[in-house]
């Protein structure tokens, strides 16, 4: 609801930037091959009915098929001698360790072979228990290790109960020492890990099953993904709920506050109290801009007490501002409302309660709180701006470019206005004008630096490189005349640089540049750590991620950079284990491609 959005949005783009280079990134049902490494990802586009149905209906079916699915556990396996098999009975291998020592190595050979034939029997008529006995006294009458006899008794174990997934994880463990390329004990393995909870071990296995089979497994990517969610849904929740409250980079709270036009100060009483010339101290950081001064004395005022009710009403919408910054939604409610109850016609408070709904996804609440605005200020442009962002970010371009216009009537001066309407208008795919609209906009503020790095954005999109780098090259040099730059045109600028040119040294340097003047930009980090994916530096880019974790705002934001970085500490750890197969990826991507 605000142009921070701009922040927010160009994060998404940068790590949703891999599928407009498929020479670099090879994107299947849920993996992306980068740089000689297969990353995973979870899809980010929401799945249609008709998906969704179709996935259930072949979930049911595999379900259906149960044991006698030929991708299941056993069939893979070569049967043995029906001979062999009809000559033994439990009682005739019911032997004791020096007895089956004795035995010839042939007849030993062929009475586990035996075993397992029944096993293979007993697991397809669902007895689970007496297919472990067989396979058990397999492995005890065989004399070597097979890798087979303890993967089947792991299947077995599956399906008898949850508490046998500790020896599912035992037995696959022996399987997979004997033969670490067992594509069928790691799904075991894995399966019986993700329901003991023991997520990072899961992730470690599906991954190598799902590149061991060269991604044919699309089970094994589907629990690739399945898994990643869960572990990152449940880290993010813990970590939301331990970590202290902290504000967003620079260029992120600036964007936010640039959203609202600026007001006068509030006029002080007769005889201001210590909390009331505080109040306007934290005010006059808030324009320097000082944000975390201004946060700090904000604090202090409401501590001191403030003496009249639109001080009182300022100061909570501020506190409630930063507030919802640091992620605090249901305090930056309390206080926007607090403001309201103070001095009802207070519109601004209106507004950012509605950001604060559509945060915790209550569009109908968020209208509800427009409209009371409107009823006390219907001539307040604001109002119509930030409701066109909602409508704008539900997909509504039509209605939201009408709210933009109408907060254009009301204040031609307000560039963000001019900006959204041609943004509404392209993604209503009226391509002429919002090109007009970006150029009247670009005449009538021409010491802005926003109009030119949004086009420049909206030409991008439309992969005419020169001109977009052009436009964020003017960008830059606006906002170098400032204090404290935006960075936002630089990291958009290497972003072009890469897809035009695949120059990752150019958009490296000016990732680095955005961080350098904004050391907690989280679009030039995630950049950074996506152009780490291209050049195979799985150990740099989970660096990056663990600062995107730093530096995620809200719980989405968090799951999201979690799920990136552990689908690369996979993928380090199957190079680890698998040095030989790591080397095959890079030519495995291009054939993908």
């Amino acid at each position: 609801m605000s142009s921070s959005d701009t922040s927010a949005g160009l994060v998404e783009r940068v790590q949703n930037f891999v599928s407009d280079n498929k020479k670099a990134i090879i994107i299947g049902t849920a993996a992306v091959a980068a740089g000689g490494i297969i990353y995973y990802v979870s899809s980010s586009s929401p799945k249609s009915d008709g998906e969704r149905k179709s996935r259930k209906k072949e979930s049911r079916t595999k379900k259906k098929k149960s044991v006698n699915d030929p991708d299941g556990p056993l069939l893979q396996e070569r049967k043995p001698k029906a001979t062999v098999e009809d000559e033994l009975s439990l009682t005739e291998v019911d032997c004791t360790a020096e007895q089956i020592a004795a035995l010839p190595e042939e007849e030993r050979t062929s009475r586990a072979s035996a075993m397992k034939a029944r096993g293979n029997e007993a697991y397809k008529q669902h007895k689970f228990s007496q297919a472990a006995i067989y396979y058990t006294r397999a492995i005890a009458m065989t004399p070597k290790a097979e890798p087979v006899f303890y993967s089947n008794r792991a299947a077995c174990y599956i399906n008898m109960s949850p508490s046998q997934h500790e020896k599912v994880v035992e037995d696959c463990d022996q399987a997979l020492k004997l033969d670490s390329n067992y594509v069928k004990a790691l799904n075991r393995r894995a399966i019986a890990l993700e329901a003991l909870e023991r997520f990072p071990e899961a992730l470690r296995d599906f991954t190598a099953a799902t590149i061991l089979n060269k991604f044919s497994d699309s089970a094994a990517a589907e629990s690739v993904e399945r898994v990643l969610k869960k572990m990152s849904a449940q880290e993010a929740k813990e970590t939301i709920a331990s970590r202290s409250p902290r504000l967003p980079s620079f260029t992120f709270i600036s964007a936010y506050f640039a959203a609202f036009r600026p007001r006068a100060l509030p006029t002080l009483p007769e005889n201001p109290t210590t909390g009331d010339n505080t109040l306007i101290l934290a005010l006059q950081a808030l324009e320097a801009p000082d944000y975390p001064h201004a946060f700090t004395l904000v604090n202090e005022a409401i501590e001191q007490g403030i003496s009249w009710d639109i001080g009182k009403a300022e100061a909570l919408n501020l506190r409630g501002t930063f507030k919802f910054l640091t992620g605090e939604i249901e305090g930056a409610k309390d206080d926007l409302n607090e403001s309201i109850n103070l001095v009802p016609s207070f519109t601004q408070s209106w507004v950012k309660i509605a950001s604060v709904y559509m945060e915790q996804t209550d569009p109908t609440k968020a209208f509800e709180c427009f409209e009371k605005a409107i009823e006390h200020n219907p001539k307040d442009p604001d109002i119509y701006y930030h409701r066109g962002q909602v409508l704008f970010i539900m997909n509504q371009f039509k209605e939201a470019a009408e709210n933009y216009m109408k907060s254009t009537e009301l204040d031609d001066t307000f560039v963000f206005s001019h900006i959204q309407l041609a943004v509404a208008q392209y993604k209503a795919e009226q391509l002429a004008s919002s090109m007009a609209q970006f150029r009247r906009t670009m005449k009538a503020f021409p010491q802005r630096s926003e109009p030119l790095n949004y086009y420049g954005e909206l030409l991008l999109d439309q992969q005419r490189f020169a001109d977009a780098v052009e436009k964020f090259d003017k960008a830059i040099e606006l906002e170098q005349l400032k204090p404290r730059p935006n960075v936002l045109p630089l990291v958009n600028k290497g972003l072009a640089l890469y897809q035009w040119e695949q120059n990752i040294g150019a958009a490296e340097r000016c990732c680095n540049e955005a961080l350098r003047i904004d050391p907690d930009c989280d679009a030039a980090v995630a950049t950074l750590a996506q152009l780490s994916l291209q050049q195979g530096k799985i150990e740099q880019a989970v660096t990056y991620f663990d600062k995107q974790v730093e530096l995620a705002r809200s719980e989405p934001e968090l799951i999201g950079a979690l799920t990136y970085k552990h689908a690369s500490v996979a993928q380090l750890e199957f190079a680890k284990n698998y040095p030989a197969m790591a080397a095959q990826l890079s030519s495995m991507a291009q054939m993908m491609g």
